[in-house]
């Protein structure tokens, strides 16, 4: 039997299939990527042992290339677009698999379509055909975020109210699968994360607190499934936080992954943006 240690990398979009990948390869490990349509980085290819692409609902398609390559342990990571997931037509232009029709019409039959949900549905599916699922931390954990201020940059008088307001509310939204994020000022909800993603949440902020000074916080869900859906801030939050009038990053300390760690940091001190775990 071959000693050689072998991943499968499922990877969406975003940043964090290249931490893993990096990750895994400086651990010792060949990694076998399957990209879900036209999501990863295009840059994933050249951090892996093997890579192609594979339809976004055909997680049987998944399986075999995984499979046929040696892979029994695989991480999930990235994101899916989701508005993409709600165009007209969808079932049509995604042309669903066998596996995809029983995990929709079997495995989420009667249940809630949260994030959580279908995670786990499609993980018990492709456990069902030899592919399980790890902990999409295990090849970064040097990325998570640490307790305190990260930044020699610190956080404004006044601002600690703001935190504690906040932070009650983002985890009661975790809660309910809403979303991972709120932006506050003076005690007021700015805006919630919702379908749209962090992002497009930071630039609604920034158009709705014209005054900026405003802060984000991000947290993860009470039961996170370390598996999949872990939260992630890096350099472009920092960035769009600092064109959107955001003053400081608050994120859940060793449950939050820092894409990039030390250069986030140090952008975050360069434009005047604190960054705070709890």
């Amino acid at each position: 039997m071959s000693s050689e240690k072998i991943i499968g990398l499922i990877a969406g979009g975003g940043k964090l299939p290249l931490l893993i990948a990096q990750g895994a390869r400086q651990a010792g490990f060949r990694v076998i990527c399957t990209g879900l349509g036209n999501n990863p980085e295009p840059q994933l290819a050249e951090l892996t042992d093997f890579y192609t692409t594979v339809p976004i609902a055909r997680p049987g398609v998944w399986i075999r290339k995984l499979k046929k390559n040696g892979v029994t342990d695989a991480i999930m990571a990235g994101y899916v677009r989701k508005e993409k997931l709600f165009t007209p037509w969808r079932i049509l232009r995604y042309l669903p698999d066998r596996r995809a029709l029983r995990i929709y019409y079997w495995r989420l039959r009667k249940k809630n379509k949260s994030d959580q949900t279908i995670l786990q549905a499609i993980a018990d599916e492709l456990a069902s055909g030899g592919i399980v699922l790890q902990d999409s931390t295990k090849f970064c954990a040097e990325h998570l975020a640490d307790k305190g201020v990260m930044t020699k940059v610190q956080p404004a008088g006044g601002i600690q109210q703001d935190i504690d307001f906040g932070w009650d509310i983002v985890k009661k939204i975790t809660q309910m699968g809403i979303g991972q994020a709120v932006a506050i000022r003076e005690k007021t909800v700015i805006a919630a994360e919702a379908v749209e993603g962090t992002e497009k949440m930071i630039q609604r902020a920034g158009q709705f607190c014209k005054k900026g000074g405003w802060i984000l916080l991000k947290a993860s869900k009470p039961d996170q499934d370390w598996r999949f859906d872990v939260p992630c801030v890096g350099p472009d939050t920092v960035k769009s936080l600092s064109a959107n009038g955001g003053k400081c990053l608050v994120v859940e300390a060793g449950r939050t992954i820092i894409i990039d760690k030390p250069d986030t940091i140090a952008l975050a001190n360069q434009l005047g943006i604190a960054i705070i775990g709890l």
